[in-house]
């Protein structure tokens, strides 16, 4: 086991008057997450521990470095397993983990997305040593049975159902990247299609869970309220045991390159129809993330951004209008969707859209655009420093995706150095017309009727 200590000294949780005060100012700020220990297993488990005795709260996050993108048959499964992880294992049983964590009056819950699943529990420091024993517990004897199986599958189905099929803006994000990525598995949802689920195996499940489900593909961390000595050793004792996967099976396609515009029709039962663009982008880490979140704030962030004062406030086309740049690991999505009001035409919301986008390419945007898009992003990257979840979040995170924990400053200095010229140049770079996908949602056409 080895274990290294970040550098720099244990900080302090930042409540709403720091952050505004902060919003006013450019001076340094204490960066709690330097103060992370990282731990490696002798089965390949890391873990991150960070410990503040500011709030009494621990948080425990249990990063799986899988997500639908790792998907090869059936799609789904990444999600299937969030799921499947709260119904029981050989010694606890179905809800049980649950129960037992919020009757101690502790929160859980998990997320997948095309990268990681993610579980996490925010308890009290009493609580932190059962939530570490369930955790080991269900990675080590989980339910994958016949039974949870379909019980789980008829969930998420009704969840797809809900979230995607019954949903004019579900249609559209599922069909604005199958259409942008046709290759990379990002092109499929993250819930899987419905057949999919429908059809997946025992046997499927289980083998899913073996290859990604291993302590050499698990990342835990711990922020907040706790003792990082014991609670390291209880992990040692409770994951130690667990036997490394020889092997992780990666998806190795690359989106090849995009050369000209694509666009779709969705017909869907609808009164305000749904524009969606997205252009591809660069993925996470890249050299220019900083310059194209400043630009998505310009273009999309809020009320008082350019594509929501155009189309809602000045020409009264759109009900809404909003986007943004979007990380994956590996790679990116600028994105802007607007619902059409019933008055209005897709067509007219679509010129004014590009209309917006073509000024941003050609005139440089304002200073006082930029100084507000640098504070909405420097404030957003501070509230990270908010409350043990947050933290946690925000280490697990950069972990993950980056190898290491990013320092604030260093973050903050990247969004502050961002100039006019780099906002212009992104947009020329990236937002070109034939890298660009674009759906439109709207009714169907009335049906013919014969006499």
């Amino acid at each position: 086991m080895q274990i290294h200590t970040g550098p720099g000294g244990v900080g302090v949780f930042l409540g709403i008057a720091l952050v505004a005060a902060f919003a006013q100012s450019s001076r340094a700020i204490e960066d709690p997450a330097l103060a992370t220990q990282v731990a490696t297993l002798d089965n390949g488990l890391t873990v991150l521990l960070l410990e503040d005795h500011t709030t009494p709260v621990a948080s425990f996050q249990m990063w799986v470095r899988a997500g639908s993108r790792d998907e090869s048959r059936y799609t789904g499964i990444a999600h299937l397993f969030e799921h499947m992880m709260f119904k029981g294992s050989d010694n606890i049983g179905p809800e049980e983990h649950a129960h037992r964590i919020e009757a101690r009056g502790g929160r859980l819950n998990a997320y997948t997305s095309r990268d990681v699943t993610v579980y996490f529990e925010d308890v009290t420091a009493e609580s932190l040593p059962l939530v570490i024993d369930l955790e080991a517990e269900r990675v080590a004897h989980l339910d994958i049975s016949e039974e949870t199986l379909a019980s789980e599958r008829e969930v998420v189905l009704e969840e797809r159902r809900m979230r995607t099929e019954d949903r004019p803006e579900g249609r559209a994000w599922e069909a604005i990247l199958s259409l942008a990525f046709q290759a990379h598995p990002y092109r499929w949802p993250v819930i899987g299609w419905r057949s999919d689920v429908e059809n997946v195996r025992v046997q499927d499940c289980r083998a899913f869970f073996d290859a990604y489900y291993a302590p050499n593909n698990l990342v835990i961390v711990v922020a907040g309220d706790f003792d990082a000595a014991s609670t390291l050793e209880r992990i040692r004792r409770r994951f130690g045991g667990l036997e490394p996967a020889p092997e992780i099976p990666r998806n190795p396609t690359v989106e090849p390159e995009q050369r000209g515009e694509r666009r779709t029709e969705v017909h869907f039962e609808l009164r305000s129809p749904i524009f969606l663009a997205a252009w591809h982008a660069p993925p996470t880490g890249h050299k220019d993330a900083e310059a194209l979140d400043v630009l998505s704030q310009i273009l999309s962030g809020g009320r008082s951004s350019r594509l929501y004062r155009k189309l809602v406030y000045e020409e009264q086309q759109a009900l809404y209008a909003s986007g943004g740049y979007w990380e994956l690991r590996d790679a990116g999505l600028f994105n802007a969707m607007a619902a059409v009001r019933p008055d209005a035409t897709i067509e007219r919301v679509e010129a004014l859209f590009e209309g917006e986008i073509a000024r941003v390419r050609e005139a440089p945007v304002s200073e006082a655009e930029l100084d507000k898009a640098k504070r909405r992003l420097e404030v957003s990257l501070v509230n990270e420093l908010g409350t043990a979840h947050a933290l946690a979040s925000r280490i697990g995170q950069d972990f993950v995706f980056h190898g290491r924990i990013r320092p604030l400053d260093e973050r903050l200095e990247k969004i502050r150095k961002v100039t006019i010229a780099d906002v212009q140049r992104v947009a020329k770079t990236y937002l070109q017309p034939e890298q660009r996908s674009v759906v439109h949602v709207v009714a169907p056409p009335a049906a013919e009727t014969t006499p």
